[in-house]
């Protein structure tokens, strides 16, 4: 096991005395551009499926549109890792957030589509503009290899964690502009405001919105952002197909156990992200508005655990360690989810606000851990590829981790959605069992030597 020297970062805070103003400049470039994206994503996330519900359809397309996002991330996201090892990271960043801002556009117009031509066109509307965005969606792989471009092996895991926490960020601030702009007194203000031929619903305004934060990220990323100076992939060299790609990575002892943990990842915990608002709007009575604040908080704790908490962790522990540690805390954060009132029942009643029961004290508190386990799985596990890969490979080893969580989150979404009709507690279940191998693939990591990338 390598010592914790050998495998620690600072804090994700990173502008150090001995990091250049260039390298500060250039990450907070970068992670920038990935929160605006994000908080883009994070505005549409808690309108999602009463969106897809509003158009009579079962919970079983809510799924469905999950996977059809992440099948064609799965297809493009190492083949836009490859192309930014070989032609640069700035140009697939920008090409990403184009298709960010064509595919929310196209979601928000969906109800309008019902109207004129039936629901069966605005479902096939949803479809479209969920696989456009997933075709476009390397740019996070893409800005992890960037960090790896301008940061040493030794201070990526705090890079890492910054970004990280800028996804929580956008996931703070994302889901309560959301549940804002899918307010009634929102939308009738909208509606006395804007044209008669935008469309000004709980739905569209959330989709446009994140249209917009997407827009702004492509302008920031065409006048601020610089292609990093990095030894390139030459094209003749590069592996040509997502297959050999895959090959490749399978049959790299150092890679093997980190795809299939990401795959075994995406496919526990994409199922629980998409059914949990359908959980809190069954089960918790919460609407469109109730479930963003809920996810506001886990997106706080989410930055807390990320920005701050993993870096000083990595100062002292082996990352493959800390990935332990983190797919634990979350397997035992989904398994007691979705019996949260049940916990609650059996507490004696508690002083505090009327609206703190002990049914919903329960749930923030499995909430904290489950964003505790998360970050500190996922940081870890981005570390972990990051350190198994030579630095002219980058892109390709991201590319190829990232696309094996799409393929489980295209796998894990429609499948947990019909154990969610089946029975409500069941894709939490689920997804803690799925996490039982992965505690296996990181114990064995924490027992053999990592190698040294130069």
């Amino acid at each position: 096991m390598s010592s914790p020297e050998s495998s620690t970062a600072p804090d994700a805070s990173i502008p150090s005395d001995d990091a250049s103003p260039g390298t500060r400049r250039a990450l907070a470039v970068v992670v920038a551009i990935v929160f605006i994206d994000l908080l883009g994503f994070g505005v549409v996330i808690p309108i999602l499926p009463f969106y897809v519900r509003s158009f009579g359809v079962s919970d079983v397309y809510i799924g469905l549109l999950a996977a059809s996002y992440s099948l064609m991330q799965f297809v493009f996201a190492p083949i836009l890792g490859r192309i930014s090892d070989q032609r640069g990271r700035r140009p697939v960043l920008m090409l990403s957030l184009v298709g960010s801002v064509l595919a929310w556009t196209v979601f928000g117009l969906a109800g309008e589509v019902e109207l004129v031509i039936g629901t069966t066109f605005a479902v096939a509307t949803l479809f479209v503009s969920r696989m456009l965005a997933g075709a476009m969606g390397g740019n996070i792989a893409t800005a992890q290899a960037y960090i790896a471009d301008i940061t040493p092996v030794e201070r990526r895991a705090g890079a890492l964690g910054l970004l990280g926490a800028s996804f929580s960020l956008g996931f703070i601030f994302g889901p309560a502009i959301g549940g804002l702009m899918a307010s009634e007194p929102v939308v009738t203000a909208a509606r006395d405001v804007l044209p008669s031929f935008i469309p000004a619903t709980r739905f569209s305004l959330p989709s446009f919105t994140a249209a917009a934060f997407s827009l702004v990220s492509l302008g920031s990323a065409f006048l601020f952002l610089r292609e990093p100076e990095r030894q390139r992939s030459p094209a003749g060299q590069a592996t040509t197909t997502l297959i050999s790609q895959f090959r490749d990575a399978l049959s790299d002892d150092s890679l093997r156990g980190l795809v299939v943990a990401f795959f075994l990842v995406s496919v526990a915990f994409s199922g629980v992200q998409v059914m949990f608002i359908p959980y809190a709007a069954d089960i918790y009575g919460y609407n469109e508005t109730e479930t963003a604040l809920f996810l506001t908080y886990i997106g706080l704790l989410g930055t807390l655990n990320q920005g701050v908490v993993v870096g000083r962790l990595a100062k002292r522990y082996a990352e493959a360690l800390l990935a332990v540690v983190g797919a634990i805390c979350l397997a035992i954060s989904l398994a007691v989810l979705p019996f949260s009132p049940n916990v609650g029942s059996l507490l004696p009643s508690i002083s505090g606000p009327a609206w703190l029961s002990p049914e919903l004290l329960v749930l923030l508190l499995v909430g904290a851990l489950l964003s505790f386990g998360n970050g500190m799985l996922n940081v870890s596990l981005s570390t972990l590829v990051s350190a198994s890969a030579s630095s002219e490979r980058q892109g390709n080893a991201f590319g190829v981790t990232q696309g094996s969580g799409s393929l489980g989150r295209t796998i894990g979404p429609p499948t947990m959605a019909v154990f969610y009709v089946l029975a409500y507690w069941s894709p939490f279940v689920a997804g803690a069992i799925l996490l039982v191998p992965v505690v296996a693939i990181l114990v064995t990591i924490v027992r053999r030597p990592r190698p040294t990338i130069s």
